[in-house]
């Protein structure tokens, strides 16, 4: 059975999460739906990232196993059977049986996009997070820098997540400012459930001030959630990119 990995854009605002769930709707479900049209058989459908209800992607993985080669019309033939769901396979492509969306990941990538203005937002809306008070980009790209590293990230750990440890290694974390964006960026080959949005949430509330620099650390080495600031939307989360060897 030929093994086709997928790179998948998708609006996380109409579906409860990624994973299939029994009776609501999911992107992983609606991706199995297509492809089952497709081949004809039922095809499940794997994802480097179990992105949670709400939150986007432009850069989401996946593989599935067909019963016969479709050679360069998979991409196109999953479009067709996905409208008009908010969904688009941008390339598809062959590969080894050896290759798993999910477990063959080296690194994810994931991006927040804060919209840091009085005035409500129109076309961003369910896009972004709108931050009405001023923030310092400056003081919460210095306060994230204490999150890079191996730390035991249980302070930004939802009280549901389900992963072995609470320890992981994050690669890269920066802030900045594009006009009234404040863009948020991070990378690691592994994320514990909520950690982003939570983290993101947390440097928020440095940068209007309420907190100094340092606190972004002293939470972190608390390991207590109830140290956590509030948690930022999912709307502004995106998975941007999944990186393989």
């Amino acid at each position: 059975m030929p093994r086709y990995r997928m790179l998948i854009e998708y609006h996380g605002g109409p579906y409860q999460g990624w994973m299939k769930l029994p009776g609501k709707p999911t992107v992983q479900a609606a991706l199995e739906e297509a492809a089952t049209k497709l081949d004809g058989a039922p095809v499940e459908v794997f994802g480097a990232g179990r992105t949670d209800s709400g939150v986007h992607a432009s850069g989401q993985v996946a593989h599935m196993d067909l019963s016969i080669d479709r050679g360069s019309k998979v991409a196109d033939a999953m479009n067709f059977h996905l409208r008009p769901h908010p969904i688009a396979v941008l390339s598809a492509e062959e590969v080894s049986e050896a290759f798993h969306a999910r477990f063959s990941a080296t690194e994810r990538h994931y991006r927040y996009v804060v919209v840091n203005r009085r005035a409500d937002l129109t076309l961003e809306r369910g896009l972004a997070w709108r931050v009405p008070s001023k923030l310092s980009a400056g003081k919460m790209h210095e306060a994230a820098q204490a999150f890079i590293g191996t730390h035991d990230f249980t302070t930004f750990r939802d009280a549901d997540c389900q992963a072995a440890t609470p320890v992981k290694t994050l690669n890269d974390f920066r802030v900045w400012r594009e006009g009234e964006h404040v863009i948020f960026t991070c990378r690691a080959q592994s994320f514990i459930h909520r950690q982003v949005r939570s983290m993101v949430g947390s440097l928020v509330e440095v940068g209007r001030g309420r907190h100094p620099v340092s606190w972004a650390k002293d939470i972190l080495d608390a390991a207590d959630r109830t140290e956590c600031g509030p948690i930022a939307p999912a709307h502004g989360l995106y998975l941007t990119q999944v990186d393989y060897d």
